[in-house]
């Protein structure tokens, strides 16, 4: 048995290198944590915690445009198992889903043959997973099933559509960032077209209204408001108007509703879509780098923004603990209204040149507290935020940013200073909410003040820029089987060498030899190091152990360049030819130069070495050298003993210095042909070389080009394509006209017996079978393949290695097929944590394993100690996902003190399961809130408050403030009448009358709206809650409604206190959000529940099938049984058991006699669940729990065990 393994398996696999212009925005991170993106027409798939390349997807004939991961917010069972799907789309205007594990195209997608502007899967429906919305140029929205690859609905509009964006909180907006303007839609469907041209908009700065120079000169803010954009309807533009052509991107903020940021090169705009203005403005200075990219976060309202130079910095919002909360409270004129979002941390920038630029930036969308940076060569760069906690002594005060603080809870449960946790887990959890939204701090908290630090935690690097020239290291004998490694060397145009790991595809070692490009290199392996020898115009080098000795040195500029290096099979020479000089012959072991050839001597366009040689008569020699030498040496007894290691490494370097004084060389040949066609044979030994024969030129053959030789077989290609096989043992000679262009190399496959040999032309590359004289293989340019080839080489016995102009080298079979692998049968350096990898089943039985372990007094991460009945493969791959663990989520999982639901928030996190995390994250909040108290009455103060990216989840208390905030903002921005007015329709309907009617006043004689402005405020101010007054507004308001006048009517009951009343109108003219929306801010908790529940039913009927989301507004509402009830008949069985496991932990369920049937039914059932996969303790438990729901269940798991007992 070998005294180690050695890992000599290489597998197909594709080395990337620099990208391509059009591959810039085609890069994506996905809630399974990997990352894709395109280089030239491949999809490069890699893991965002080891930086290790998984896939490498080929199938595109044009260069990638977009990349895009499927989103994961769907409940994962068996049915519907976690998956690793990705839609590519290229120039081209093909679309291909792939199935990126097993590496198999899952559908094809043609309309057009332009480029692809945009994709985006759908994500809102429960229904559908496999809705995929394209833009396919000049100006075609379509909507494709991508499961089928049918054509669902197709839009066309006015102008070229460059890029769209969704409402997060509504997916029935779509905003197009088009060549003119922007386009509102807001009637998506995926069941039909939308069905007008949309809202059309301009971009404009008003510098000329009244409005907006009074304001300035108020708030002393003049240059921010001068920036101030506004959205306008005109039909066109006038010159004065800004015009969105150097947009570079737009995008809705995810942390706050109809909020959206338009991003320019030096400032970001963030607009308020309600009143449709500028309510902030990022702006760089004069001196500073401008903006290529900006990703808003979602759990913070933070900004990843992406610099020219490659810096990536964040911005977070800054927060004011001034939040008007009173009706009788006057505007506040600072200009500190306004949104700031203050420079937290930022990153090292890169070295930009000509060719190497940042291209696009991706962040994780789990955690967001990482992002990776594509620069334009091939390198993809992951930034990871960290947090440290600080002192509040050591801060800056004069900085002027207010300090960020650490959160009171972790993962969804507040915690204590000492309880075990990972701030570093996730954005809200380094950042607490309080300072972004502007609460007050909780009395008595402990506050602990967080900086922020961007830390390169993965670095990948590409191929250098081609041309290169390739080589392999020696094939895999039982002689170097201890030590072989499959190493490949890649000689760049800058003049060093890259040895590549073929197992791993990582970079072994980088050799920087040479100042200029290396056209030829041969890498040998002695012992345990490696030996390269790479040549250049006019030098050569030779590296050892990483040492590079100058072979043959550089002779002045007017030195004849290098055309070829060939080393002798024994290693003992070398033979060096010349552009346009005569051949050198070198001895390889001492460096020297043995003969230069007179000037007469032919000029050679091919050389190849025999591989036949006097192998034994050398032997002969070193052993007798060896005898001399220790006749020389010989030492009495004693010595030896004494200084016997010592004297052994003498003898040894000795025996190798004596051998090379003697000129111990055994005799080797070699075969040149020169511009005629005529072989020559030489024979050398030592430093004399003999002409042996000459062979006349073959009338069919032209100029020959190169030569291979092994065995009894010579192979010489010409210009012409031709290639002429020798039989040199029968002595008979076949030429093979291939139609091709010159014939570049010819190259034999190792191993013995191995005929098989590859030849390289300018259009492609042949495999050829010598022994039968017959094409094995052939690759051809332009037919079925993009790229030109550059270099070829074998890489083992049965694959070829190809170096192509897209910068790219391919490992492919001898098929010279291009295809992906599978993602399992990878061989990788560093275990990566992905569930997704394994088989159904595997990831679901894991994931169960890491939430719940009932059947275990604590929690383990041995699946060894479980009784689980699968095969050992299966068994240790799940080991494996589990070791991959970091040691601190490894911490976390083993505290006895972490609770079930914060467990639960964890997994959802490691499985990146969007669907589950949403509701873990809002059933943990809500859990822990109403076991505070039990009655469920929302509080005055809200302590620690639900994050507003929850939007209308929130509490009613901390919505309110939030939408109070929100529109002082708008009031302080305003700048046109119809901006005043939206301010006034907004303050009525949030009860703020006496703001609303300084405003309705302000109104001048001029307006047209002047006379009912005033008519109105005075309404407002005489209006009391009794009398015939109300009955009067009342009757009056549902007249308007009735007569199509909704928003006037609900804000005249508004005024009188029926907003009750008005919610029921607004459901019943399906406005649910805008319902919804008033409920929050003007209702008590009872009439609030009402409207919300009538909204759930709403949500959850067949026709709008949007159960998820109704399922987190009665965890809102505290309506726990409903939910268990609700998760119950979507057969979501083990989120419905942990539920209930957590609500009787904190004892907001309770087991009685109305909601026994449902807990022991849902347990029951997830009993069974447990059981299909596998782990029979947990189902045992979980049926007993179940009492009479569960009794069959088990008595069939504990039957097994009976008949075992009695045979």
């Amino acid at each position: 048995m070998l005294p180690y393994t050695v890992n000599f398996k290489v597998s197909a696999r594709t080395l990337t290198g620099a990208l391509n212009a059009h591959n810039k925005a085609a890069v994506d991170w996905g809630w399974q944590g990997l990352i894709a993106y395109g280089c030239h027409s491949l999809v490069v798939v890699i893991d965002s915690n080891t930086a290790q390349t998984l896939q490498v997807l080929e199938k595109h004939k044009a260069d990638i445009v977009k990349v895009k991961w499927a989103r994961e917010n769907y409940h994962h069972n068996s049915g519907s198992p976690y998956t690793l799907r990705l839609a590519s789309a290229d120039v081209n205007g093909k679309i291909i889903v792939w199935d990126v594990a097993a590496g198999v195209a899952q559908c094809e997608i043609q309309e057009h043959v332009k480029p692809i502007q945009d994709v985006q899967w759908l994500w809102n429906q429960d229904a559908s997973r496999d809705l995929l919305l394209a833009i396919h140029p000049p100006n075609y929205i379509v909507l494709w099933n991508a499961d089928t690859g049918t054509k669902l609905w197709k839009k066309s509009y006015a102008d070229n559509i460059l890029s769209f964006s969704f409402d997060p909180f509504d997916p029935s907006h779509l905003t197009l960032l088009t060549s003119e303007g922007i386009v509102f839609i807001s009637d998506f469907s995926p069941s039909k077209p939308p069905s007008g041209p949309g809202k059309k908009v301009y971009i404009s700065s008003p510098h000329s209204s009244p409005a907006h120079n009074k304001l300035a000169a108020a708030t002393g803010a003049q240059k921010a408001l001068n920036k101030v954009k506004i959205l306008i309807t005109q039909e066109k533009p006038s010159a004065e108007f800004i015009t969105l052509n150097d947009c570079l991107q737009l995008a809705y903020l995810p942390s706050k509703r109809d909020h959206m940021l338009l991003l320019y090169p030096r400032e970001i705009l963030i607009l308020d879509l309600e009143v449709n203005q500028t309510v902030g403005v990022i702006a760089i200075e004069r001196t500073g780098v401008p903006f290529l990219q900006v990703i808003p976060c979602f759990q913070r309202d933070g900004l990843f923004c992406l610099h020219e130079n490659g810096c990536v910095t964040l911005r977070v919002r800054r927060s004011y603990n001034s939040i008007c909360s009173t009706s009788d409270e006057e505007l506040d004129p600072d200009p500190v209204q306004e949104l700031t979002y203050d420079l937290r941390s930022q990153c090292d920038a890169i070295r930009v040149t000509k060719t190497v630029r940042p291209f696009s930036m991706v962040c994780c969308p789990v955690n967001e507290n990482a992002a990776a940076l594509i620069v334009s060569d091939g390198r993809v760069m992951i930034w990871e935020l960290k947090s440290t906690v600080c002192n509040r002594g050591s801060r800056n005060s004069s900085s002027g940013v207010s300090p960020l603080y650490s959160p009171v809870s972790f993962c969804g449960i507040p915690v204590g200073v000492l309880q075990n946790k990972l701030p570093d887990l996730s954005l809200d959890n380094m950042i607490g909410q309080s300072a972004i939204a502007g609460e007050e701090h909780p009395k008595g908290s402990i506050l602990q003040e967080v900086h922020l630090k961007f830390l390169l935690t993965g670095l990948l690097s590409g191929l250098p820029p081609p041309p290169f020239a390739v080589r392999m290291c020696p094939p895999l004998t039982t002689k170097n089987i201890h030590m072989y490694q499959p190493l490949l060397a890649v000689g760049t145009s800058n003049g060093s060498v890259l040895v590549y790991h073929l197992t791993s595809g990582l970079l072994h070692k980088e050799l920087s030899v040479h100042s200029c490009e290396v056209k030829s290199s041969y890498i040998g392996m002695a012992s345990r190091f490696l030996d390269v020898l790479c040549a250049i115009s006019p030098s050569l080098m030779f590296t050892i152990k990483g040492r590079s000795i100058a072979f043959r040195g550089e002779r002045g500029n007017d030195e004849s360049p290098i055309k070829m290096i060939k080393v002798s099979h024994l290693k003992q020479y070398l033979a060096v030819v010349f552009k346009d000089k005569p051949l050198e012959l070198w001895d390889v072991r001492t460096c020297t130069l043995l003969r230069e050839m007179s000037k007469n001597f032919p000029a050679i366009t091919a050389l190849e070495w025999s591989p036949s040689h006097n192998l034994k008569s050398l032997r002969k020699k070193q052993l007798a050298t060896r005898e001399a030498m220790a006749r020389q040496t010989v030492v009495s007894d004693a010595e030896l003993s004494v200084a016997e290691s010592s004297v052994i490494s003498l003898l040894q370097e000795a025996e190798s210095k004596s051998e090379l004084s003697q000129n111990i060389s055994a005799r080797e040949h070699f075969v040149f042909t020169d511009n005629d066609g005529q072989v020559y044979h030489l024979t050398v030994e030592g430093n004399s070389v003999k002409d042996s024969a000459r062979i006349p030129p073959d009338g069919s053959m032209g100029s020959i080009t190169c030569i291979a030789w092994k065995g009894d077989t010579l192979v010489l290609g010409d210009m012409d394509g031709n290639l002429n096989f020798w039989d040199l043992k029968g002595r008979v000679s076949r030429g093979i006209p291939t139609h091709r262009s010159w014939v570049r190399k010819i190259r034999f496959a190792p191993g013995k017996g191995n005929q098989k040999l590859i030849a390289m032309y300018n259009d492609g590359a042949e495999v050829w079978d010598t022994k039968e004289v017959q094409m094995v293989s052939s690759l051809r340019s332009g037919r079925n393949v993009t790229f030109q080839i550059l270099d070829v080489d074998w890489c083992t016995s049965d694959k070829v290695i190809l170096a192509s102009d897209d910068g790219c080298i391919r490992v492919l079979e001898m098929s010279m097929k291009s295809t992906c692998f599978r993602m399992d049968e990878q061989e990788l350096t560093e275990p990566v944590w992905c569930p997704y990898l394994l088989v159904p089943r595997a990831s679901l039985a894991l994931k169960a394993f890491l939430l719940h372990q009932p059947w275990n007094g604590q929690c383990t991460l041995d699946i060894s100690q479980v009784d689980y009945p699968e095969n050992e493969e299966i068994k240790n791959l799940l080991q494996e996902q589990l070791n991959s663990l970091s040691n601190d989520i490894k911490k976390l999982l083993l505290d006895p003190e972490f609770t079930l639901l914060q467990r639960c928030l964890l997994v959802s996190r490691l499985y990146g399961d969007e669907s589950e995390l949403h509701f873990w994250t809002v059933a943990a909040h809500y859990l822990h809130s109403f076991s505070q108290d039990k009655s469920a009455a929302p509080r005055e103060t809200v302590n620690n408050p639900l994050d507003i990216c929850y939007d209308i989840l929130c509490e009613n208390a901390y919505f309110q403030k939030f939408q109070l905030e929100r529109v002082n903002l708008q009031e302080v921005k305003r700048s046109t009448y119809d901006h005043t007015r939206k301010c006034t329709d907004q303050l009525l309907l949030l009860g703020q009358t006496d703001r609303a009617v300084q405003l309705l006043l302000e109104t001048s004689a001029d307006n047209q709206h002047y006379y009912c402005d005033s008519l109105k405020a005075c309404l407002v101010t005489t209006v009391t809650s009794s009398g015939p007054s109300q009955s009067t507004i009342k009757l009056v308001a549902t007249n308007m409604i009735a007569n199509g006048k909704l928003a006037e009517g609900v804000q005249l009951l508004c005024l009188i206190d029926k907003a009750a009343d008005a919610c029921r109108y607004l459901q019943t003219y399906g406005e649910w959000n805008r319902a919804a929306w008033l409920a929050k801010v003007r209702l008590n908790s009872e009439e609030c529940a009402d409207v919300l529940k009538r909204w759930v039913d709403h949500l959850c009927s067949p026709q709008v099938n949007q159960k998820s989301k109704a399922l987190l507004v009665l965890l809102s509402l505290g309506c726990f049984s409903s939910v268990a009830e609700t998760l119950h008949s979507m057969r979501y069985f083990d989120r419905a058991a942990l539920f209930v496991e957590a609500c009787l932990k904190y004892g907001t369920m309770e087991v009685n006699e109305e909601t026994e049937k449902l807990i022991f039914a849902v347990y029951a059932d997830y009993a069974r669940s447990l059981k299909n996969l596998g782990f029979k303790q947990g189902a045992v438990l979980f049926a007993s729990k179940a009492e009479a729901a569960g009794k069959d269940l088990l008595n069939e798991l504990e039957c097994p065990k009976e008949e075992r007992m009695d045979e």
